[in-house]
């Protein structure tokens, strides 16, 4: 034994030596064996060749060229068994069965050449007719096919089967109506035959018109005079409502007919190659090894537009040599473990850029640590994003279950993890969005507002949008639930502003004379209109109201979202330009639920969200998202809803308006403003006491008016220059005042 080498090896966990140096005697058996079978067959051989000629025509004369079929057959299956692989038969019987009806429609062609035997004529019935053995040999094909690929067969009858029903469809549905029967057509001197009765039509309820912009850029499109884009629109709500409205699923509510949710479009879903994140685990692994960080990838979340990896932080440790000598008196080196700590978070935050150049990725981000979770999360972007449609995450069970309880249930998109997101906008209580420029902003908006729409009726939920940019919320102005139809002016909206605030106080006066806490409480013993319905006010542009009206737009927006919780009356506001001067730290204070899309720097990230990362967002729906409980914020991709699901939404609703749903009253306010304010705005409710003081004193002044009146200084300064033009335009030229 001392002369032959082992070698170890490693089985089921333990060690055990097998030998590696060959054996002289191992051969020796085998080499005898062969011999004698020469000599046998030396010996017999006359005996032999007569016996397998007598033997070999007969059977050739049975199976033909099949005799090659069946040694390959006995050969493989001597291979099986001294490989000792015979369980393959039973794991992959079907595709053993498949390869054998192969054989025997092989089989059976060479039979028409007269190269199968007696074996091969029978399984294409020599007797019968030519085409009988034809379609024998193409069932056993498609046998041998179906039972070696089972589920590619099967994928490929689902593919068939929706193919063909599309088909019946598209034949079944009705023909334009430029293709339908025309009456034939008489000359005048020849009245037209009269009909022996008359059978009325059907009644159809005709969408209200659209916005003559709408009409005007849909006969831009189309090449149309605005007459004919109005018809053509006008058919086309009347197609979407025999679809939608007129169909027996379809859930009514206070008369009102709620959409169906077929009315939103379905998007195929990207699956990711698990391989690929794999790979990409792996090269994470090695990039932080190779700056001497010890961490390792315990988690991977595919989303629809970044993958998260989690990655758990390894030990630094801390090792120390020890020499020693053996027997033989040899110095030898050993390290010890002294101490090991756990990797700091920081270490691998700073290697974000490092990362970024391993996975050849446009930018990461790295959050650590995942709330809830002791790993960081690395979020790599996908190479193919996958779209995140609104239907697709109102069918999830997350949803179902907010909207099981709350009217003003919300669906966002998506997590880093593909799992779904919804929130409750009374829970909110109010939304501030902000981003850049083509960041999602308004695709957002558009997706709240159908995902209210498609479960409120009209004395649910009423809408007051404000749209200075005139092409965004424009669109919704034909639906019931509009309040006052969308507001395009400034000064408009600095009057809607003001009903709201009195109305939050009518709607307070009317809970205490009921002795209601709240909105759901009133609502409760009350059905249709007798509801107070929720008013939700959507601003798409705050950069604009803020440069209209400052101060007054600040301090009515802080009320609001400070007291109209319990009335029912909810904000959501959005904003492309996230600086201090828009977005102040009285409204930032009052709007605690945000959703930041992609911004142009990290000073517009800590303005909307107080801290960095939303620099570093993709665009296109990808967004950061920060409940009122969290302590982080989210990242997301945003719900899609293309143009024709909201016009289709639209053309459901418009059909309705048959059952007109009451304005409120807004249009004192709302209308354009008088001449007896100064530069279109209302008058200073202290103006008059004001002009009392400037009476009483000879000498007045902005300062004077802030100590008098205990106003800031911005008012006071206001206040100063209406006094300073009524002193210009007569009003106290004979007063001998004097304005400093």
């Amino acid at each position: 034994m001392a002369g032959r080498k082992v070698k170890a090896s490693s089985v089921g966990g333990k060690s055990r030596r097998k030998p590696t140096g060959k054996s002289g005697g191992s051969w020796l058996p085998y080499l005898i064996l062969f011999a004698v079978i020469l000599a046998l067959l030396f010996w017999q051989w006359s005996t032999i060749t007569s016996w397998a000629g007598s033997i070999g025509g007969k059977t050739y004369g049975l199976f033909g060229w099949g005799l090659l079929v069946i040694a390959a057959a006995i050969g493989t299956l001597v291979w099986l068994m001294w490989r000792r692989k015979l369980s393959s038969l039973i794991y992959h019987w079907n595709q053993w069965l498949g390869g054998i009806a192969f054989v025997l429609a092989v089989w059976g062609i060479a039979a028409f050449f007269n190269l199968g035997g007696s074996f091969g004529r029978s399984i294409i019935d020599f007797l019968a007719p030519d085409y009988v053995g034809i379609l024998r040999i193409i069932g056993l094909v498609i046998i041998g096919v179906i039972l070696v690929a089972p589920g590619a067969c099967l994928r490929f009858l689902k593919g068939a089967a929706a193919w063909l029903g599309k088909e019946f469809k598209r034949q079944a549905a009705p023909r334009p109506t430029s293709e339908r029967y025309q009456p034939p057509f008489y000359p005048p001197t020849y009245p037209p035959p009269t009909p022996t009765e008359k059978v009325a039509p059907p009644p159809v309820m005709v969408p209200p018109e659209p916005p003559k912009p709408e009409l005007e850029a849909k006969a831009a499109t189309l090449a149309l005079t605005p007459t004919q884009a109005q018809q053509e629109l006008k058919q086309v709500a009347q197609e979407v409502w025999k679809k939608y409205g007129e169909s027996s699923a379809v859930i009514i509510v206070d008369g009102w007919r709620l959409p169906p949710i077929d009315i939103l479009d379905r998007s195929p879903e990207v699956e990711f190659s698990q391989a690929d994140n794999m790979q990409r685990a792996k090269l994470i692994e090695e990039a932080l090894a190779s700056y001497g960080v010890e961490a390792k990838v315990v988690q991977i979340n595919a989303g629809p537009t970044v993958t998260q990896f989690g990655v758990e932080p390894g030990w630094d440790r801390k090792m120390k040599e020890i020499k020693e000598k053996d027997k033989d008196g040899n110095v030898r080196v050993r390290l010890e473990e002294i101490s090991k700590t756990r990797v700091k978070v920081e270490r691998i935050t700073s290697l974000a850029n490092d990362l970024a150049l391993a996975l050849a990725a446009s930018s990461i981000r790295i959050e650590a640590p995942v709330p809830g979770k002791s790993v960081v999360g690395i979020e790599v972007p996908n190479t193919v994003s996958s779209m995140v449609s609104l239907r697709g995450v109102i069918e999830t069970s997350s949803f179902q279950k907010i909207e099981a309880r709350s009217k003003l249930s919300i669906a966002l998109g998506k997590g880093a993890g593909g799992e779904a997101v919804a929130a409750d906008l009374s829970r909110m209580p109010h939304l501030l969005i902000a981003g850049a420029t083509g960041s999602g902003k308004t695709v957002c908006l558009n997706s709240i507002i159908c995902c209210l729409l498609l479960h409120n009726t009209p004395n649910d939920v009423r809408f007051i949008m404000v749209d200075p940019k005139r092409v965004e919320l424009t669109p919704f102005n034909s639906i019931p639930q509009l309040a006052v139809p969308v507001i395009v002016d400034v000064n408009k909206a600095l009057g809607t502003l003001r009903w709201l605030n009195q109305e939050m106080d009518k709607r307070y006066q009317k809970l205490a004379a009921t002795g209601a806490r709240n909105i759901e409480g009133y609502n409760r013993s009350r059905r249709g209109e007798e509801k107070l319905p929720y008013l939700i006010l959507v601003v798409d542009e705050l950069a604009d109201l803020m440069m209209a009206g400052f101060d007054e737009v600040e301090h009515i927006l802080c009320r609001l979202a400070q007291l109209a919780r319990a009335t029912g009356i909810h904000l959501i506001v959005a904003t492309q330009r996230p600086s201090v001067d828009v977005v102040t730290g009285l409204i930032k204070a009052n709007f605690p639920t945000r959703i930041s899309f992609a911004v142009t720097s990290q000073v517009d990230s800590r303005t909307i969200l107080d801290m960095g990362g939303a620099e570093k967002l993709l665009g296109k729906g990808d967004m950061l998202y920060m409940p009122t409980e969290a302590a982080k914020p989210k990242r997301l991709q945003g719900c899609y809803v293309s143009d024709a699901e909201t016009e289709r939404l639209v053309y459901f609703w418009g059909s309705q308006r048959k059952e007109e749903a009451a304005q409120l009253k807004i249009e004192e306010l709302v209308s354009p403003p008088t001449a007896g304010g100064r530069g279109g705005f209302p008058e200073d409710p202290l103006l008059e006491t004001a002009r009392q003081l400037a009476r009483e004193h000879k000498h007045i002044s902005t300062s004077f008016l802030q100590r008098k009146l205990r106003i800031g200084y911005p008012r006071a300064a206001r206040i100063m220059e209406q006094l300073e033009e009524e002193r210009e335009k007569g009003g106290g030229g004979g007063t001998g005042i004097d304005y400093k």
